[in-house]
């Protein structure tokens, strides 16, 4: 019954129908991953990242979970950690359409963002990616502390580090994050 309320818009009724669902069901982990796209629609995105987690929790495996928390870090700009759930999605499915899709828009939105947005923008979203604990490990790191040394002092040492695919993802993530600026 809640999928049907969640067709017809009806989501306070879908969100009612799901969480009787998850009382009788709590290890299901579709259920929560609907419960979560209908939190989604009512805004209540800390409800909806619950749900996701707990589905993912259950079911690592799960990949419409993983594009549901894709979307979800979309939606609340978090197109660093957006990044990361699309490509765990597409680990599993290397196929998946929407993993592929919600890939391609995270990607868009960063290359716009970081394009398009004034200096004061692009500070208060550094800022704002700073207050992530992801992101605070990352800067803490000695070996990325020396590779964004290296950028500015020794540029060839710095490329030589980016061959390493550890390195590079988390430099990505710090560039996607809005903490690193390039060009």
């Amino acid at each position: 019954r809640g999928n049907t309320h969640f067709r017809n818009k009806e989501w306070v009724k879908a969100i009612e129908e799901y969480e009787e669902a998850v009382k009788r069901a709590p290890n299901n982990a579709p259920i929560r991953n609907n419960l979560a796209a209908a939190l989604c629609k009512i805004m209540d995105f800390n409800g909806a990242k619950t749900q996701i987690e707990k589905a993912l929790e259950l079911d690592p495996k799960y990949v419409k979970a993983w594009v549901r928390k894709g979307d979800l870090e979309v939606m609340v700009k978090e197109q660093h950690k957006a990044l990361d759930s699309y490509k765990k999605g597409l680990e599993l499915d290397p196929d998946n359409a929407a993993c592929k899709e919600g890939l391609k828009k995270a990607t868009y939105q960063i290359n716009m963002a970081n394009a398009n947005l004034t200096e004061d923008e692009k500070k208060a979203r550094a800022e704002r990616a700073m207050s992530d604990p992801q992101i605070q490990a990352i800067l803490n790191d000695p070996v990325i502390n020396q590779v964004l040394k290296d950028f500015a002092e020794n540029p060839n040492a710095a490329q030589q580090a980016m061959g390493d695919p550890f390195v590079r993802a988390k430099i990505e993530k710090l560039v996607a994050a809005g903490v690193l600026q390039t060009g």
